[in-house]
């Protein structure tokens, strides 16, 4: 059985949305040529840097809290090889706008290439930043959805601040994931722990 297929049955995988985004954008279209036959491997793998593309497991559960919808505003941090920008950028469609952002140079031309393969770069769906994440982009908030595709020490002010009313952020903190959801008055905080991820690393 296919990985996505599976993860849809084990319920990992939920919304029509991102169903539909996982069968359509490739994890193998985002691997270095000598993994690609570790493709449909529920695990993560290395995409060199000391960086990895991240378990399918752990993107599905990510994305099921992220909940993206179509037309959104969204911030990826730590692009990598650009799976989970190509995914959002299949859910946001035309009339939405992706920003990936990736602090290793290489990653950023790797993880651009890769998604340039479904066009989304072309079509204006998603822009490619060589940039330090970790304090968010504040040019270009408040957003609907953050997405940190990488361990913080702590939960990031800044990302919180540049969030829209009911934006969502989802965070690797240590060994959990946060789903921080952004109210008119506060802060809505929800733990996931037993994650393992690599370091957010920054400038």
């Amino acid at each position: 059985m296919k990985l996505v297929e599976k993860l849809i049955k084990q319920k990992y995988l939920k919304t029509p949305e991102i169903i539909s985004a996982f069968r359509k954008i490739k994890r193998i279209d985002f691997l270095p040529e000598e993994l690609k036959e570790f493709a449909e491997l529920n695990g993560p793998l290395p995409i060199g840097y000391e960086q990895t593309i991240s378990q399918p497991l752990t993107v599905a559960i990510m994305f099921e809290l992220l909940q993206p919808k179509k037309g959104d505003n969204i911030l990826d941090i730590g692009a990598g090889s650009g799976w989970t920008t190509a995914l959002l950028s299949e859910i946001v469609g035309k009339s939405g706008k992706v920003y990936g952002i990736e602090l290793i140079k290489e990653l950023k031309e790797f993880g651009e290439k890769n998604t340039e393969n479904y066009n989304f770069v072309k079509n204006g769906i998603v822009k490619f930043i060589y940039g330090d994440g970790s304090k968010g982009l504040p040019e270009k908030a408040p957003f609907d959805k953050i997405l940190v595709s990488a361990s913080a020490d702590k939960i990031s002010s800044e990302l919180k601040e540049q969030l829209k009313i009911n934006g969502r952020l989802v965070i690797p903190v240590k060994n959990s994931v946060f789903l921080i959801i952004k109210k008119s008055d506060r802060f809505e905080e929800e733990e996931f722990p037993g994650f393992s991820f690599v370091p957010l690393i920054k400038e």
